[in-house]
């Protein structure tokens, strides 16, 4: 079963996110902010894919991926920013930080679906 780390500040979005991937046979780990996503992922290693939100309270995701690709060296695991920031500008930054795609809320359910499988 693929290992799927979802973070985001908003629960009514993991709450959604974690019914459409259970779906799709995936075990769905939630990180309210960054600093939950890196001590899950400190204890628990690499998970098949994170999605990830943009502007989050403590670490904003771009943060948050520099200091897992850089600081904890994974290198290979797939990160999609899912969030409402919708310029260019935005989603160039977000790739130059090391995310994998980018989807912007609000989102087609299916997107999200058939994305995540890309990746998957």
């Amino acid at each position: 079963m693929k290992k799927i780390l979802v973070v985001d500040d908003s629960k009514s979005q993991q709450m959604l996110v974690n019914g459409l991937l259970q779906n799709i046979g995936a075990e769905i780990f939630i990180a309210n902010n960054g600093e939950s996503a890196l001590g899950w992922l400190g204890k628990n290693g690499q998970p098949d894919l994170i999605l990830m939100d943009i502007v989050m309270p403590d670490m904003s995701g771009l943060d948050v991926c520099r200091h897992i690709r850089k600081e904890m060296n994974y290198k290979t695991v797939p990160i999609i920013f899912v969030t409402t920031k919708d310029e260019d500008f935005d989603k160039f930054w977000a790739l130059r930080q090391g995310g994998n795609g980018y989807i912007t809320k609000p989102y087609s359910p299916i997107d999200l679906i058939n994305t995540v499988k890309n990746y998957l």
